[in-house]
């Protein structure tokens, strides 16, 4: 005889939502029009919160990607103009990665469609649900550091 599992509904009603969330921010990143994939606009806020520019091994490292993941994301930004490459002023083997100037306009428009899409999601909660909402992704955020596989 199996044993019910408590969490089962649970687990796929956070799975669902997760969808709902990756595909309403992929729609409002599609009408913002800057032809920015959700992995490149990760890969860009990740690239704006260093004080300067990384290395692509340390974005591969800190997107937890493999760095050929990293190399085809910054050429297709390279080719939009969102970045740049740049010799390391130290080691003229080693390649850095900065934001342009048309990357950083980007990163503000990326970041008025994330918040658009977080009030589309948001929308049927009353404030006090948000909070408690709010309080709980916390709790599940800096929770438990068991891993199970």
């Amino acid at each position: 005889m199996t044993t019910p599992d408590p969490d089962g509904p649970l687990a796929e009603q956070l799975l669902r939502f997760t969808r709902r969330v990756h595909r309403i921010q992929k729609q409002h990143l599609l009408r913002c029009g800057l032809g920015v994939t959700p992995a490149q606009s990760r890969l860009l806020r990740t690239l704006a919160h260093y004080g300067s520019p990384p290395r692509m091994a340390d974005l591969a490292e800190r997107l937890e990607v493999v760095p050929r993941a990293v190399t085809s994301l910054v050429d297709g930004l390279e080719a939009s103009g969102k970045v740049r490459r740049v010799p390391d002023p130290t080691n003229r083997r080693v390649i850095r990665i900065e934001l342009t100037d048309d990357g950083r306009g980007a990163l503000r428009e990326l970041h008025d469609a994330r918040r658009s899409a977080a009030e589309e999601i948001l929308a049927p909660l009353t404030d006090e649900q948000r909070a408690v909402l709010g309080e709980l992704l916390d709790t599940l955020i800096d929770g438990g550091t068991g891993r199970r596989c």
